[in-house]
């Protein structure tokens, strides 16, 4: 494994926290602005949101 691969590797856990982070503030705002707002949905709705932010930087970054 290089260096590269094994430090991803050793931060993977703190992305992966880091990414659940952003989705829960995000969360918590769509509540805040829609008290009513059904949770399941909003939670669909947002992870669609951020999935599409992650191809556009996937794309962006990574060009074939």
């Amino acid at each position: 494994m290089d260096a590269l691969r094994k430090e991803l590797q050793s931060r993977k856990s703190e992305i992966k926290g880091e990414i659940k982070a952003i989705f829960e503030a995000n969360e918590h705002i769509t509540g805040w602005d829609v008290p009513e707002v059904d949770e399941k949905e909003a939670a669909k709705l947002l992870l669609e949101v951020m999935e599409d932010a992650f191809a556009e930087l996937k794309e962006e970054l990574i060009k074939e």
